[in-house]
């Protein structure tokens, strides 16, 4: 069953749904809400419902443009919006399916290049219930369904989806046959649902994987590649794997992709970090692979300097940002589990020019001590923080055990950032990190609302 939510979340957003200060809930929302009171358990792992369901509208999931499926454990939200900023980059009108939201629940739904209304979804959403006429089902399987609806019936040349948990039993592999698949960075997360080793996740993040499509990989455990090359295998479908099929480098101010069809020299991503240039490798990757006419270099290089993700590595101005020193930065980064740990750590090593200070706050059964193991060295301070709005919150305390007494409590990031603020000393930078939900309550209070 699904863990309780506060009474200021809407309990029916997968995500924990929390308006922004002073906004009423749309339709779209109060159904979800009422949704989620009528099929409570957040995550049953299954396709069954999700397909009777689909059947009773008359199969939208055959009628959708060609679709990029997305899965791994961190990446793939930035594999998605490099996939969709170069697609539009080409002229294209693409689909989007994305999860958690940050803020509101229709980030997730992009329709043609734009958020779904709170009515248009709201209609789906009405039409999915009385199809599935009452039958058990979880509220990420209805609100999958609307989206697949929506995404049947507004005209686009790609569709990018998004895995919500997994891949083999998520709702979204109810897509038959996709064009191409990525599989991002594969880590330990959700071990409860997925399994408690590497070989285990790798092995339901493959379950994407369809006869005879190609799937483009990064760099991966061994542990992990070994499962997606012996799925690959047994389906005929060709593995795109990162320094063996194409290769991705730091070149000049950009970067070098190639394959054996040849080179790109392409500008640096704009979405920051080392890791991105293989997030950005992967979508490229997928796309050469489908070779869509629409696909050219110059869409691929204007894609990567085009690309959006909200909480990943973003930079913030606002009110909390004016909290701050004027000479200081604010950075604000979702990433939650063991492999992000090392993926931000690889950022604090670049940030050579100024201290860094770490304002983590992080979700009840992430792995605290595994998150912080690779940051806590590289940071000048480290606080901990839970926010009032924070769904599912671990109490600062425990963040600063995890840490072995090096963080100090915040105890709410205005406080940690006014605490740094008074201290003073050189221009630094402050990251704030570990979770999703509290990147959402963040950007809420800086008033960057994702668009």
């Amino acid at each position: 069953m699904a863990d309780p939510a506060p009474p200021e979340y809407l309990p029916g957003a997968p995500a924990g749904l929390r308006l922004a200060p002073g906004a009423e809930a749309g339709r779209s929302e109060r159904i979800i809400d009422r949704l989620h009171a009528l099929h409570p358990k957040l995550i049953d792992l299954s396709l069954d419902r999700l397909e009777v369901c689909l059947a009773a509208l008359d199969h939208p999931e055959r009628r959708l443009p060609p679709v990029v499926h997305v899965a791994g454990t961190n990446g793939k939200g930035s594999t998605c919006a490099f996939l969709r900023a170069i697609a539009e980059a080409a002229g294209q009108r693409v689909h989007v399916y994305t999860s958690p939201h940050l803020v509101r629940f229709h980030e997730r739904i992009r329709l043609a290049g734009t958020l779904v209304t709170d009515e248009a979804f709201a209609a789906a959403l009405e039409e999915v219930e009385a199809a599935n006429a009452g039958r058990p089902i979880t509220v990420f399987e209805i609100t999958t369904a609307a989206a697949i609806l929506l995404f049947s019936r507004v005209p686009a040349e790609l569709l990018v989806l998004e895995v919500g948990l997994g891949g083999r039993f998520d709702a979204t592999n109810v897509v038959e046959r996709p064009v191409a698949c990525c599989i991002a960075s594969i880590s330990m997360d959700h071990t409860d649902f997925l399994g408690d080793t590497l070989a285990k996740i790798a092995g339901e993040k493959a379950g994407i994987i369809k006869p005879g499509i190609p799937a483009a990989t990064g760099h991966q455990p061994p542990e992990a590649m070994a499962v997606l090359e012996a799925e690959a295998a047994a389906l005929g479908a060709p593995l795109l794997a990162r320094d063996r099929d194409w290769w991705v480098e730091p070149s000049g101010g950009g970067l070098r992709w190639r394959d054996a069809a040849g080179a790109l020299d392409l500008p640096r991503p704009a979405l920051p970090g080392p890791h991105q240039a293989e997030n950005a490798g992967i979508a490229i990757a997928a796309l050469r692979a489908w070779n869509p006419p629409w696909l050219t270099m110059a869409a691929i290089a204007r894609g990567l300097e085009a690309a959006r993700w909200p909480a990943r590595l973003q930079r913030l101005q606002g009110a909390l940002a004016d909290i701050l020193p004027p000479d200081w930065e604010l950075w604000l980064d979702g990433g939650h589990n063991p492999g992000a740990g090392v993926a931000l750590a690889a950022q604090l090593r670049a940030w050579q020019d100024r201290p860094v200070h770490l304002v983590v706050g992080m979700k009840k059964s992430k792995a605290v001590g595994d998150f912080l193991a690779p940051l806590l060295p590289l940071a000048a301070t480290t606080w901990a923080v839970a926010e009032p709005g924070q769904h599912l919150a671990v109490p600062p305390e425990e963040i600063v055990a995890a840490s072995g007494g090096l963080a100090r409590p915040g105890p709410r990031v205005a406080d940690a950032l006014a605490a740094l603020a008074r201290e003073g000393g050189e221009p630094a930078r402050v990251l704030v990190c570990g979770s999703l939900y509290l990147a959402g309550e963040v950007l809420k209070a800086n008033g960057s609302l994702p668009d």
